[in-house]
């Protein structure tokens, strides 16, 4: 930018364009041991940014409407909730570091990439199936909306420097009778949520879930499936790491297929592959039964509950318990 120019970028008109939480946003995202540039395209970056986090804070707060404060104890909470804990374990370290050396753009490259990878692409999408259809009392809801809770207040509590007027916004909207997210500290993590070896089985987990999904997005391009839970696949898996570290998992919630069949056969030559996944392929198959009306998995079972026809068991007994609940 110079002067003679007339090329400057004025923080008051970005902030009467955009707000100053993009601005500030900028700011935290930049390198500032180096020349900064800004500019439209750069700020649209920021705005985009910027528009997945709200999503996500705007999801979690939606979800947290059926948090009736139930805590499981950690030790009893299902596999992909204590991973997500362990995350925060992982990121409190980070942003505390980052906080103290004023490595802004550290802390907000790590929150970026857990709230747009990590949550909205991997947890949330698993877990909405459970947050959407369990019943009330299902543990595996109970345990997901508390883990939710906590990503919440600590993801807030860790992006109001960054970003206050926005965490200002979401935190008293989910706590209205509070003062202000800035007069918060910063939420203390029990040191036994951190689970190094479950971190590492999950990425076991996460890599065969790479190339069901890689297979599925093929068959949605070629328009066999209209989504994922119109499948069922066959998964070869010849690694016995790979495949000891799905045992006792859904790997069917993982993948959102309403089927799915794990073999240590070896695979045809047709099977789908990711090149650096060789020890995983995948055949592609419709699933079986008839459509749920209510979680849109296929199954044969549904149709054999004769109080809910178009429902799987699941679902049935779901709408069982609610309705009991509310006569």
């Amino acid at each position: 930018m110079s002067k003679s120019l007339g090329n400057q970028v004025f923080p008051q008109d970005v902030i009467k364009t955009s707000g100053a939480d993009i601005l500030r946003l900028w700011v935290a995202s930049s390198d500032y041991s180096e020349d900064l540039r800004i500019g439209p395209e750069i700020l649209k970056t920021s705005v985009d940014g910027y528009r997945k986090l709200r999503n996500t804070i705007r999801w979690m707060l939606g979800t947290l409407a059926h948090y009736r404060g139930d805590d499981t104890p950690w030790p009893q909470m299902p596999e992909l909730e204590r991973l997500m804990l362990h995350r925060l374990a992982e990121l409190d370290a980070v942003v505390r570091k980052g906080y103290e050396e004023f490595d802004f753009k550290r802390i907000f490259a790590q929150l970026s990439n857990l709230m747009t990878v990590e949550l909205s692409a991997f947890y949330f999408d698993i877990r909405k199936d459970a947050l959407y259809c369990d019943a009330p009392s299902s543990a595996r809801r109970k345990a997901s909306l508390q883990v939710v809770n906590m990503l919440f207040d600590c993801l807030t509590r860790w992006l109001a420097p960054i970003l206050p007027f926005t965490m200002e916004e979401a935190w008293l909207s989910r706590h209205p009778e509070a003062q202000s997210v800035h007069l918060e500290q910063f939420p203390l993590i029990p040191a036994e949520w951190r689970d190094d070896a479950l971190a590492a089985k999950w990425q076991k987990v996460r890599r065969v879930r790479r190339v069901v999904t890689g297979a599925l997005e093929v068959e949605r391009r070629e328009k066999r499936i209209g989504s994922s839970l119109e499948a069922a696949p066959l998964v070869h898996i010849t690694d016995k790491g790979l495949m000891a570290a799905l045992e006792g998992l859904d790997f069917a919630e993982i993948c959102i297929t309403s089927q799915i069949e794990l073999t240590s056969a070896p695979a045809p030559v047709s099977a789908w592959r990711l090149d650096e996944v060789g020890e995983v392929a995948v055949e592609p198959r419709k699933a079986e039964g008839r459509k749920c009306a209510r979680s849109w998995r296929i199954l044969p079972e549904v149709g054999t509950d004769p109080q809910y026809p178009d429902l799987s068991l699941r679902d049935a007994n779901a709408i069982r318990e609610i309705e009991a609940a509310k006569a």
